[in-house]
């Protein structure tokens, strides 16, 4: 269906003609910003009452989340938030981004003045005549929250927190007999003008701030912590009879823990306490990087864990084994969460808890995963084959899913019949058949694989190869005409084929049914805003040479004068860290009738690696060095996390 703009919407109702829009469409190439109506209203071709009508009529005003996109004062991420709390607490976004403090009162004022093309007022309550009280009643000026500001000749100015609507404004005009020009101000202002005109104590409009309780916390966790009464070493049962209670500081405390460490992108918190009367450490881990978020109060150490244990159903009585469990957040707090929960028994009859936070969304793009161009070249080709076994390999937290969740989104058609074992089910994509496996009842991802071969698949992705059975079928169902997508915990790509070797599998089965073999590692990225480049010392230049290899680095034809290396400084942004999100660092064995004879005679890994670099193959570390020099990370990152 064709939608017709706000400038042909003015021409079909002849309110202007072809030549006024036109003139207009070329006025707006010199002011990008301006709307074609504001500037129809600038020359004088439109009145503003008039572009308001039409613009209410067919709901062709700007969005207010989109100005407040592009005037900075929020990002995607607060507003998709304040509108899961929106949801969930029966609350307008707006309210739900103050009461956040995502945005103040004025901030949101200014933005709706902008998206109506309306003034903002800043009303000196004081300065108010209370004679102006007489032209719009209390009762209405209360229901409509509206607020006369002053009156020159035959003018009336109305202060009011949301434009009221044309018709309304109209019959006003005309019961009062005196023109009415508008004027956004903030419901704070407003309220205190009603006052002051009308000795009106506005209390059944209550604000946003405390429209809704999101159990959050107060400002911060001092504030929290100040409320509690010092106390000596407690008892245990004392303790966590305490977290039962529906307004205890230990519920606000767990939930604040868990809000800022999901604003803070964490991927795991650590709760950590300690005998006698040593604080609770609490730490996040960001980027791959632990770090102290918080220290709590000794007094707490068996509050927090039995609170958390309470959240995710499991027995709080129990002490003395390990437990894990998993917690829906949006039950306890503002954000729709999973939280997977493991807890460990510890010295001094104390419990460790490691909360992982799930982040359950959509694939990234393909594109942004961070490839060379052979590396996306060689996958992208393995992702396309009718049949095979493609592996991405790497420790635990390297982001194996993400790169292959990536992948099926790029083959995901409703041609193709997809099915995938997970544990657990992290990135969900339409279209899939997405399964938990479940070990506990003995559904494990060879009985999963095992089932998926009579439901008809073409592609199939098991999460992990833990076994040779599991590593069996997988070959097995390659070669009888299915794609098959896996992952596995080696250091490297030519590791991962003598593993699998090691584990019993039949070489020519094997060397048949590989496509290729990525392996991948998560780097920190350098922070955009904060980093500084330099030039490195001959030092750092051999260093940085003998690392990449003097044969292969001789190839690239840089020099020491042509290289530029970036280091991290630390800002606001990233946390003074100088780092902020991560990037994969790649290697990609792409199995060749040359390969395939080598894993036929069972050749060592040396051999492997050695033929995959004569074939093109970059090793992680090359990988690492040559992302290093473009700028996207720095190399102690790359050593930190990749091996020769």
């Amino acid at each position: 269906m064709n939608v017709k703009k706000v400038g042909e919407l003015l021409v079909d109702q002849k309110l202007i003609t072809q030549e006024h829009l036109l003139e207009a469409l070329d006025l707006q190439k010199l002011f990008p910003d301006q709307p074609v109506g504001q500037l129809l209203c600038k020359l004088g071709f439109i009145k503003e009452s008039d572009l308001g009508v039409v613009l209410d009529q067919k709901n062709k005003r700007r969005k207010l989340v989109d100005i407040l996109l592009t005037s900075g004062l929020i990002d995607q991420q607060k507003i998709s938030h304040a509108r899961e709390v929106g949801k969930q607490n029966n609350i307008s976004l707006e309210k739900a981004l103050l009461k956040l403090n995502y945005v103040d009162e004025e901030g949101l004022s200014k933005a709706v003045a902008s998206q109506y093309d309306m003034p903002y007022v800043q009303i000196n309550v004081t300065d108010l005549d209370r004679s102006l009280s007489q032209y719009i009643s209390a009762v209405y000026a209360q229901k409509q929250r509206i607020a006369p500001i002053s009156k020159i000749g035959n003018t009336l100015t109305l202060a009011m927190a949301q434009p009221l609507k044309s018709h309304d404004l109209r019959e006003l005009e005309d019961s009062i007999r005196l023109k009415i020009i508008s004027a956004i101000a903030t419901e704070t202002n407003i309220s205190k003008s009603l006052k002051r005109l009308y000795n009106i104590d506005v209390v059944s409009t209550v604000t946003a701030q405390d429209e809704v309780n999101l159990d959050l916390v107060p400002d911060s966790i001092v504030d929290l912590l100040s409320k509690s009464s010092a106390a000596d070493e407690p008892d245990v049962e004392e303790e966590t009879k305490k977290v039962t209670e529906k307004d205890s500081v230990i519920v606000k405390l767990v939930n604040k823990i868990i809000y800022d460490a999901y604003m803070n992108k964490a991927s795991d918190i650590h709760i950590e306490p300690y005998p006698g009367k040593k604080d609770v450490i609490v730490r996040i881990r960001v980027d791959g990087q632990c770090s102290i978020y918080q220290k709590i109060p000794y007094k707490y150490k068996f509050a927090l864990p039995s609170r958390i244990k309470i959240m995710g159903d499991l027995d709080i009585a129990e002490r003395r084994r390990p437990q894990d469990g998993k917690i829906e957040f949006k039950k306890f707090g503002p954000l729709d969460v999973e939280l997977r929960v493991a807890t460990m028994p510890t010295v001094g009859g104390l419990e460790d808890v490691v909360i992982r936070v799930l982040t359950n969304g959509d694939p990234i793009s393909f594109d942004e995963l961070g490839l060379t161009e052979r590396n996306l070249n060689i996958f992208k080709e393995s992702l396309s084959r009718p049949h095979g076994l493609v592996l991405v390999v790497g420790p635990t937290g390297s982001g194996k899913t993400t790169t292959l969740h990536s992948g099926l989104a790029l083959i995901n058609q409703t041609n193709r019949k997809i099915w995938t074992a997970e544990d657990p089910v992290e990135i969900t994509q339409a279209g899939l058949r997405q399964v938990q496996v479940n070990p506990r009842i003995g559904f494990t991802f060879a009985a999963a694989l095992r089932s998926f071969l009579r439901l008809d698949p073409d592609i199939i992705m098991i999460g992990e190869m833990r076994d040779e059975e599991t590593a069996s079928m997988a070959i097995e169902a390659s070669l009888t005409g299915h794609l098959v997508f896996s992952t596995l915990h080696t250091n490297s790509a030519p590791e991962t084929v003598t593993r699998l070797l090691e584990m019993g599998l039949d070489p020519y089965s094997f060397s048949d049914s590989l496509v290729c073999v990525l392996a991948q590692r998560l780097a920190r990225r350098l922070c955009n805003d904060c980093k500084e480049s330099y030039h490195p010392s001959e030092a750092e230049y051999e260093d940085l040479v003998d690392e990449y290899g003097r044969d292969e680095f001789a190839t690239t034809g840089l020099s020491i004068a042509d290289v530029v290396m970036f280091h991290a400084v630390g800002c606001d942004n990233c946390g003074h860290t100088g780092y902020r999100g991560r990037l994969g660092i790649h290697e990609a064995l792409e199995c060749t009738d040359v390969i395939r004879g080598l894993i036929k005679r069972r050749a060592d890994t040396d051999k492997v690696r050695e033929q995959a670099v004569c074939d093109g193959m970059t090793t992680l570390k090359q990988d690492g060095i040559f992302k290093v020099l473009h700028g996207f990370t720095d190399i102690h990152e790359v050593r930190r996390v990749c091996i020769k």
